[in-house]
């Protein structure tokens, strides 16, 4: 095998057999249909084993609805992405919007 600079694992001369490329796309293939989708995260050495224990309640049928429940009310949904999308989601019951018109100065010409 040729040693090339900044070699790992994926970084290989040769091109992957067709027989591996076409599990790896059946692979990819069975995880879209069940709605999953790959998702890389780095955290700090001691959160590994929390980050994992989180990962393996979400995909447990018996866990993953009181997981859900608990992660959504403790960190909340999607976060709003702009100010309008931030207004428009902002509890503004009891808040008194009306303001009165104003006319600016009166100004002598």
């Amino acid at each position: 095998m040729q040693i090339i600079s900044g070699y790992n694992s994926g970084n290989r001369s040769e091109a992957m057999s067709p027989a591996r490329n076409n599990a790896v796309r059946a692979y990819r293939r069975r995880l879209k249909r069940k709605g999953a989708v790959r998702f890389e995260v780095n955290v700090r050495s001691d959160d590994v084993a929390l980050i994992k224990g989180v990962v393996r309640a979400l995909a447990d049928p018996a866990q993953e609805a009181e997981a859900r429940a608990l992660l959504r009310e403790h960190f909340g949904g999607a976060q709003a992405r702009g100010l309008k999308a931030l207004l428009a989601a902002a509890p503004l019951e009891g808040i008194d919007l009306t303001r009165d018109r104003d006319f600016g100065r009166d100004i002598k010409l």
